[in-house]
């Protein structure tokens, strides 16, 4: 729908791409249950998919997500951990795209985000 919909998140170091170890923080007030969530992360440089990636966040048992279980209205504040390699960006503006699905399918949308990352300096 078209209101307004209340979703932050962060990531420290901001600034610096080499850390092994990202602090993020999410907040969200979903619209949904959120019993099921598979997340579709597209990211964009000069009109080529530079990177696609896709995962189930939550199925309904045994999710390690503290997302997974959350209930429509319902505000959703957590910390997490960002561990392991990181694609490197050359220096460019970059769109992002964040969907979240309710099914498996990708029919139930729970959530669409499009914003710009920013590269300021080359990483080689």
């Amino acid at each position: 729908d078209s209101t307004d919909h209340v979703f932050m998140f962060n990531v420290t170091p901001c600034g610096i791409i080499n850390e092994s170890v990202w602090k993020a923080s999410l907040t969200w007030i979903p619209r949904n249950d959120i019993t099921f969530l598979k997340v579709v992360f597209n990211v964009w440089y000069d009109g080529v998919k530079a990177l696609h990636w896709k995962d189930v966040l939550c199925c309904g048992a045994d999710d390690e997500y503290s997302i997974c279980g959350a209930l429509k209205g319902e505000t959703v504040a957590t910390s997490f951990d960002i561990k392991g390699a990181r694609t490197k960006f050359p220096k460019g503006n970059y769109t992002i795209i964040l969907q979240g699905f309710s099914d498996d399918s990708d029919n139930n949308m729970v959530i669409c985000l499009n914003f710009t990352m920013i590269v300021k300096q080359d990483t080689f």
